[in-house]
This record gives C-alpha cells, structure tokens and sequence, in this order.
C-alpha cells in the first residue's frame, strides 16, 4: 500500500472514533487535500477491500481496514510519543516527523522501539 492511502486509511479511522459519519469532505478537511482526490482514494481503497463507501456517501472501514488503520495508528502514536518523550522534540515537529517515518519504518524496528518505549514509561 502506497504512503498516501495509510494517510486515508489513518484519517477515515480518526474520524469515525470522532464523528457517527465519515465524509470525503472530512476526510478532505483533515488531510488538506481536494474532495476529488479523497474520491479517488477511497476508490482504490475500496477496490482492494479496505473501505466500503455508497456513492458519495458514508466511508465505513471493513474489517481489514480496521486492521491495517490501526497497525498505522499504532505507529504513529508510538512514533510520535519516542520523539516527544525520550527525544525531546517539539510536539509539532514529532507529529509530522511521526507521519513520514510511520509508512518506511521495519517491523522490528517497529517492535523494539515499542518495547522500549513500554519500558521508559513505566520507570
């Protein structure tokens, strides 16, 4: 999966823990992107099996996109909590550092940080 649909699969999970609807239009808000390219995201994420969508209606990720949301969301709370916490770096700074990490980042890396990042909070 490309870059820019975990940023979509990210947005539609944040907002349905936020709102009883999700909308392009919020998800176009959110992301600082145009209504048709959210369209087109949620095109192909519904081609490959990650949302449901009437047309131009309500997004509802499927159980498969629930997983792969929350496996991005997790690195990016993560992420973002290493950067702030441990490393000292600006809140602003580790959100968006956090967002381009989060998509390139291995799984063990990913796995060990968490680990440490567990064990440093709970000194």
């Amino acid at each position: 999966m490309q870059k820019s649909g975990e940023d979509y699969l990210e947005a539609v999970l944040a907002l349905s823990e936020e709102h009883e609807k999700v909308r392009a239009t919020d998800v176009a808000l959110r992301l600082g992107v145009s209504k048709p390219s959210v369209n087109r995201a949620m095109k192909v994420l519904s081609q490959d099996g990650y949302i449901r969508q009437e047309t131009y209606g309500d997004i509802h990720l499927t159980e498969k996109g629930k997983l792969k949301a929350s496996q991005i969301y997790f690195r990016h709370k993560t992420l973002t909590s290493f950067l702030q916490e441990v490393l000292g770096v600006d809140p602003v700074i580790a959100e968006q550092d956090a967002c381009l990490i989060e998509h390139d980042i291995s799984s063990e890396t990913m796995e060990k940080l968490a680990s440490f990042l567990r064990s440093y909070q709970h000194k």
